[in-house]
């Protein structure tokens, strides 16, 4: 790519046509329906879309959301760039290039761009805070029901079918519930952040994605049920759930809770059946179950081994930190470090 990149605001329904010609789902956090979510979280904002041209062509298009951090504020572009051309390293460098004197221009209070890159690189720099994955496993929703099962390790489909045949567990929609029912599902979340060692938001940011993305999250819930003297199953307690994204045709998980019933009884394997098969109905072609553990992404280790189950891991651009302002943002790693050290 040796002629020179121009960056440019680009109008929503443009950006998405752009965006589709890349072969692949558009990632929700890239498309419209993420600037609603946005809007309701305390220091976020969605910036820009733009197209990225060489010769007129456009080769990427990228969606930036404002981010208030502790003194300062950066973009995050999550999931993106988008490429339309093929993504090589010197291409990739280059965008980044000219979109770092773009935002010079346009944002500059902004300290730094968070984006998405497949290669490490010297104008880029690991994560100041969060993490970030560069493997996952995505499931063909396209194929069959018997082909997706066949597909899992011979410990998934055991699973599978022992967990099926438990009828005294459910697992149902429940995208609607109120504040107060959710609360019994946050209960859950915090034994299990306890458990594995993580930390949690707020039950209001569960709640912020379920009301601002709308049509576009699902929330499933695994429940057990008791049976009464008569055969009949009583309300069940909720036991583990998983919140979900559904987005141009593609699935993804975003958080999932179980408590220690649920581990007994393979909760977890249930509902990801479940959420396979009912996205599967109504047209959706795949679904991505949201990294796992490697040298990069060590803290995911421990869920590496539940998600192999499903499928084989596949390589994903992780995101990285790209400096705007190179002597602000090495304040901040410094100021990072210290805090840090004054914790240990």
């Amino acid at each position: 790519m040796s002629a020179a990149l121009s960056v440019a605001p680009v109008p929503t329904d443009e950006f998405l046509e752009l965006a589709r010609q890349s072969g692949r789902p558009v990632p929700i956090e890239q498309g419209p329906a993420w600037d609603a979510y946005d809007e309701r979280v305390e220091g976020r904002e969605h910036w820009r879309r733009l197209v990225v041209r060489a010769d007129g062509e456009a080769v990427a298009v990228i969606s930036l959301t404002r981010y208030e951090g502790r003194g300062f504020r950066y973009l995050w572009a999550r999931h993106g760039p988008i490429w339309i051309a093929e993504e090589t390293a010197s291409r990739a460098k280059t965008l980044r290039r000219a979109l770092a004197a773009y935002v010079r221009r346009e944002a500059p209070w902004a300290v730094f761009i968070r984006l998405d890159a497949h290669d490490e690189a010297d104008d880029l720099r690991e994560l100041l805070q969060t993490i970030t994955y560069d493997r996952t496993v995505v499931i063909d929703l396209t194929r069959d029901e018997d082909d997706i099962l066949a597909s899992f390790s011979k410990r998934g489909r055991y699973k599978t079918r022992r967990t099926l045949k438990d009828t005294d567990m459910t697992v149902t929609e429940e995208s609607d519930c109120t504040p107060e029912q959710f609360e019994e599902l946050y209960e859950i979340y915090r034994e299990t952040a306890e458990r594995d060692g993580f930390g949690i938001y707020p039950a209001s940011t569960y709640l912020d994605m379920l009301e601002g993305l709308g049509e576009h999250v699902r929330l499933w819930v695994a429940r057990r049920h008791d049976t009464g003297p008569e055969g009949d199953l009583r309300p069940g307690r909720a036991i583990s759930w998983v919140l979900s994204t559904v987005y141009d045709n593609a699935g993804c998980d975003t958080y999932a809770a179980g408590n220690r019933e649920a581990r007994d009884c393979n909760a977890a394997i249930r509902l990801k059946w479940e959420i396979f098969t009912r996205l599967k109905a109504e047209g959706v072609t795949q679904y991505d179950l949201m990294g796992v553990g490697s040298d990069r992404a060590p803290t995911l280790m421990g869920v590496r081994e539940f998600k192999e189950q499903f499928g084989d891991v596949v390589e994903v651009d992780p995101a990285w930190d790209l400096p705007v302002r190179r002597l602000r943002y090495l304040s901040l790693v410094w100021a990072l470090k210290a805090k840090r050290a004054l914790r240990r």
